[in-house]
C-alpha cells in the first residue's frame, strides 16, 4: 500500500491522505502534488509505501498527532473496508 500525505507545517496539520494499491498511480499522484504546490515551503508532500497502516503510523506517526483525527479515522475505516 501507498499513501500520499499533504502536511501543512503553517497550519501544523495534515491537509489529505490518498491510499493507493497501485505503484504507478501513487508515483504520478505524488509527482501531481508535487508539480501543484512547487515552491510552498509550507506544505511537506511525501509518499509513503508499507505493508499495512500500522507501519505507516509507527514509522511516520508525527504527520499524524497534530492533525486533523477525523482524516485519520477516514483512512482507518477505508483501510479496514478492505
Amino acid at each position: 500500500m501507498h499513501v500520499l500525505l499533504v502536511f501543512s507545517h503553517s497550519e501544523g496539520r495534515l491537509l489529505s491522505q490518498e491510499q493507493f494499491r497501485d505503484t504507478t498511480k501513487a508515483t504520478a499522484a505524488y509527482e501531481a502534488a508535487e508539480a501543484a504546490h512547487s515552491g510552498d515551503e509550507n506544505l511537506e508532500i511525501v509518499l509513503v509505501a508499507a505493508d499495512s497502516i500500522d507501519t505507516i503510523m509507527k514509522t511516520h506517526g508525527h504527520y499524524f498527532r497534530i492533525s486533523d483525527d477525523s482524516l485519520f479515522s477516514d483512512l482507518l475505516s477505508v483501510t479496514a473496508s478492505r
